[in-house]
């Protein structure tokens, strides 16, 4: 398989790229900075220059390609939801979805599937119940930003092109994502609960987003938005708990919500707010999570360390 990728070389990227090239699959890898990525895969993927807006010869990539994955887009926990900041979160999947899109219909032969990253924020903040795939988007900021993004990426459809929209949630894994963020106070024992702790905290394993993707990839039946959540749901209290036994450190320190707002703004109701997301597609399509619990998911990764 033939599979052009956007938004490669971050935590996501760069462990999916390692799944493709194991099972044999040729990778095109869209970057911003083509030397870098040269030097990081040493030649085993076709590294093409574009800057996530404007076409230009990388768009010839996409015709023959058999899928596209974007996973394009700079981090929301990245720092304080300004106007300016929002903009930048909006334009750096807007853009790159909508200049994919616009490859894809210049493609003489296109591909088969898109797969669009997208987030579990898009039910906004749902402290009662499960969110499915069919529940409906939340009314925040980070509701509306997958909202758009989702939209957009729906565009491929009208080209008879499979789309999947994987709603990721907390991404856990070694080396970036927000355990990265998470690990520093836990390993002095201060770390805790957020707010009331009682949120519900959506997470999935780095191995599970990567065996998600490649199952959207593959199995033509699954379409629409995806849940690539683990099934074993938490709060954040529970969650905190899980990765202080982890690491054999205390984890009773909670950060009071009053706190969270004042360091964070509107960013807080992300940390204070939460969703029961159940990956429901998945599993009525087969899907066999790899770490379903989380203290195995946890083990997994201070085991590999």
């Amino acid at each position: 398989m033939k599979v052009v990728l956007a938004g490669g070389t971050g935590f996501i990227g760069s462990a999916l790229i390692e799944a493709l090239l194991e099972r044999g699959d040729g990778v095109v890898l869209l970057t911003r900075d083509l030397p870098a990525a040269q030097r990081r895969w040493d030649g085993k993927v076709d590294a093409r220059l574009w800057n996530g807006k404007d076409p230009g010869p990388w768009a010839m990539t996409l015709d023959g390609a058999d899928a596209v994955i974007n996973l394009s887009g700079e981090s929301v926990a990245g720092g304080r939801w300004t106007p300016e900041r929002k903009l930048a979160l909006i334009k750096s999947r807007v853009d790159t979805t909508r200049a994919l899109i616009a490859a894809i219909a210049a493609a003489a032969e296109k591909p088969l599937v898109l797969v669009n990253a997208s987030a579990v924020g898009f039910y906004g903040t749902s402290p009662q119940g499960d969110s499915t795939e069919d529940a409906p988007r939340g009314t925040d900021f980070l509701a509306a930003l997958c909202g758009q993004w989702e939209r957009d990426a729906r565009d491929a459809e009208k080209l008879d092109v499979r789309v999947v929209m994987t709603r990721f949630a907390v991404v856990l894994g070694q080396g970036g994502g927000a355990l990265a963020k998470m690990l520093p106070p836990f390993k002095l024992g201060l770390g805790g609960p957020l707010g009331s702790g009682r949120q519900p905290f959506a997470w999935v394993h780095i191995d599970d987003v990567v065996g998600a993707i490649l199952f959207a990839l593959d199995d033509a039946r699954l379409t629409g938005p995806v849940n690539v959540a683990a099934p074993d749901a938490k709060t954040n209290a529970e969650f905190t708990k899980a990765l202080g036994r982890a690491l054999h450190r205390p984890a009773f320190l909670p950060v009071p919500a009053f706190a969270l707002k004042l360091a964070l703004g509107e960013m807080s109701g992300m940390l204070l707010g939460g969703q029961r997301a159940v990956p429901k597609k998945l599993l009525e399509r087969g899907y066999t999570f790899r770490h379903p619990t989380l203290d195995g998911a946890l083990a997994s990764l201070f085991d590999k360390a």
